[in-house]
């Protein structure tokens, strides 16, 4: 029995916001008690290196949990082969008004419309400073509400400039549906001013710091092929070292008539599990193959997680698997993916679905 789903229903009596804030509040102390560990269970050694990287397992934690980086230690403890913090914008900014999280639980979904909210990159950093997780932790960075659309990339040097020190890679978030426009920064012609200018930030930095940082970048389920196909040429041309697949969905087909459907934002959870798919198996056949992915979308089970290797991801990352299932998944996952490669997965992933029990 999961000790978890035990308080569960405690937990999702309160706002989903509120939970999720307790949540965060609580999760150093239970680190320090160990009660993460009796929840999470022993973390699993399956070292591998990705982008010059050494992880410890395949199994990250995706960003939006922890956005100010003020729980890596607490959040380590579950196992995480990775944790990836954020999205941090220039300046603090409050996000989107309240309520602006919802559970769609009869699906294991969540919508947000939260909008970047974060106490700003320097807050970010001074948590950072503190934190004394010595694994690899990604740096998600995104830009300002209040910044017009065609300055954005200037919110993401400045936030390159301060998180490379700091950074173990940094990742560039344009697929978030809760800032007006972002998702325009996707189409081909915007991405190419975006990318080649962040290029040659990050070997500049590198020259300065005598580090190399990789660059990934985090985009949408709701692509076309024609934009896969264009982004992924985009992403080899300009030397970008991975892609993140994928943020939330605004689609809404899969929830259609259940309680908060219409909500306004990004719907996650396992709606966006096999559009999530889709964009990766479209990546992998137009991206060098040995170009790292990042699964993440939907991730419930160890064989939702070996069906993203199948699909052509070499790590993945959890969120919304974890509101659900709770710390367990990590292990779960993770010891699933131990030591297997994609070739081993397709077979298994070809004969089924989602692959819940």
């Amino acid at each position: 029995m999961n000790p978890y789903l035990l308080a569960r229903p405690l937990l999702f009596g309160l706002d989903p916001e509120a939970a999720h804030e307790l949540t965060l509040a609580n999760i150093d102390l239970m680190a320090r008690v160990g009660a993460l560990r009796v929840l999470a269970g022993r973390p699993v050694n399956d070292p591998l290196t990705v982008m010059g990287l050494h992880f410890r397992n395949r199994v990250g934690l995706a960003a939006g949990l922890d956005k100010n980086g003020a729980h890596v230690d607490g959040l380590a403890a579950m196992g995480f082969g990775f944790i990836e913090v954020g999205t941090v914008t220039p300046k603090p900014q409050p996000g989107n008004p309240k309520p602006r999280m919802f559970r769609l639980a009869q699906a294991d979904a969540l919508i947000n419309r939260m909008g970047f909210n974060n106490h700003g990159v320097d807050h970010l950093l001074s948590n950072l400073r503190r934190a004394r997780y010595d694994g690899v932790l990604g740096l998600n960075i995104g830009k300002n509400a209040t910044t017009p659309i065609d300055q954005a990339v200037d919110d993401y040097l400045f936030c390159l400039d301060k998180v490379y020190p700091h950074a173990s890679y940094v990742t560039v978030n344009i697929s978030s549906p809760n800032t007006t426009n972002l998702r325009q920064l996707q189409d081909a012609d915007e991405l190419t001013r975006m990318l080649a200018t962040l290029r040659d930030r990050q070997q500049r930095l590198a020259d300065q710091h005598r580090r190399y940082v990789p660059l990934v970048l985090k985009i949408a389920p709701d692509l076309d092929d024609a934009q896969i196909r264009a982004i992924a040429d985009l992403l080899v041309r300009h030397g970008i070292d991975g892609v993140i697949a994928t943020n939330t969905t605004v689609s809404r087909e899969a929830v259609a008539g259940l309680p908060h459907a219409d909500e306004a934002g990004g719907l996650s959870g396992r709606p966006v599990f096999e559009p999530s798919n889709r964009v990766i198996r479209a990546l992998r056949a137009n991206l060098p193959a040995q170009f790292p992915i990042i699964g993440v979308g939907g991730i419930a089970s160890a064989a939702d997680a070996r069906a993203k290797l199948a699909a052509g991801a070499t790590l993945v990352q959890l969120y919304t698997g974890l509101i659900y299932e709770g710390p367990s998944l990590v292990g779960c996952v993770a010891r699933a993916l131990r030591g297997a490669t994609a070739a081993d997965l397709r077979t298994t992933a070809s004969s089924s679905t989602s692959g819940r029990p």
